[in-house]
């Protein structure tokens, strides 16, 4: 194994998100927040070793720290992409353990892989092996029936061993029949002491809560006792709501961007990828909920979505659709 990897001990991440946290999400984000560590979307083994490496992979410099995020078991197949994604630039590899998806299940990969962990640990050995960049995994609680603490610590003990060192844990089981990913977000109930427990019994792993977290309030009271928080739908209906993590998280003395000031550093990001023939819906289509609970922020929607799609269609409309939002 290789030893000499230096974990990302970062304490607030982004979650990945299908749909959602594509390129243009992040350097979006990362006009809100230089430190905060972000995920690409989950990218399937296969893909990455057969499909468009760089319509999957490329990402603007200014988006690190980052991490990809791939889905898979065949552990041969995983460090091959393992190797891929350190000679991308990217700064850590994540293995996802928790979707729930049928299609994902389908392949045998996902959340279901928490009922074989030594596979998993399998995967994570032939990756950490192969590459200088941290190795880690996000993961359920637990799934279907097999969701007790000691099955998620026993879990955690086989991956560790392998090598692992940082754990996302989404602190909810899975429904793998009967429940829809969607459901699955919601549904089952949160149970942050297991996560706080994990911790408690491993205090040499990083250990990373996710679920339900929509404020900082909640962030600050997590972090008083695990090592780091991951924001998922929040951060995608919310975006502004990591304005001040920078100072307040980070302890960087800067100064945050209004939400004007975000709107207009995309401005020419905007324009350079729709010369080159890119649809600004898009991009546009990430920046919508900016202004979410500001006078204004219905119109700017409404004026977004009416023009994104026109033929043309450029940086312009941002323009006058921020006329709607009084600063």
């Amino acid at each position: 194994m290789n030893d000499n990897q230096n974990y990302l001990i970062n304490p607030l991440s982004v979650a990945p998100m299908m749909d959602y946290t594509d390129r243009h999400f992040r350097y979006f984000m990362r006009q809100i927040t230089r430190h905060t560590l972000l995920y690409t979307e989950m990218i399937v083994s296969a893909a990455i070793k057969h499909g468009d490496r760089s319509k999957l992979l490329d990402f603007s410099p200014e988006e690190k720290p980052l991490s990809l995020q791939v889905g898979g078991d065949n552990p041969q197949e995983l460090a091959e992409c393992a190797i891929i994604a350190e000679d991308w630039g990217y700064d850590e590899i994540n293995l996802n353990v928790g979707c729930p998806s049928d299609r994902v299940q389908s392949g045998h990969f996902g959340a279901c892989l928490m009922a074989n962990p030594e596979l998993v640990a399998q995967c994570v050995d032939k990756m950490r092996s192969s590459v200088n960049i941290p190795v880690t995994v996000k993961h359920r609680i637990g799934i279907d029936n097999q969701d007790s603490y000691d099955n998620m610590a026993r879990f955690v003990k086989i991956v560790s061993e392998a090598g692992c060192q940082r754990f996302t844990v989404h602190a909810r089981k899975a429904w793998l029949k009967g429940l829809s990913p969607k459901e699955n977000r919601n549904i089952p109930p949160l149970r942050y002491e297991d996560v706080y427990h994990l911790k408690q019994e491993f205090p040499h792993l990083l250990i990373e809560i996710n679920g339900g977290v929509t404020n900082l309030e909640q962030v600050e009271k997590h972090l008083e006792i695990v090592d780091a928080v991951m924001i998922g739908r929040a951060a995608y209906d919310n975006p502004y709501l990591f304005a001040t993590v920078d100072r307040d998280i980070y302890h960087d003395n800067i100064t945050p961007l209004t939400r004007h000031e975000i709107i207009k550093k995309m401005l020419p990001y905007i324009d350079n990828w729709v010369s080159s023939g890119y649809k600004l819906h898009s991009i546009s289509r990430h920046l919508l909920a900016i202004f979410v609970g500001i006078p204004g922020t219905k119109a700017w929607k409404r004026y977004i979505s009416q023009n994104a799609h026109l033929p043309g269609s450029d940086s312009q409309v941002i323009v006058e659709a921020l006329k709607n939002v009084p600063r």
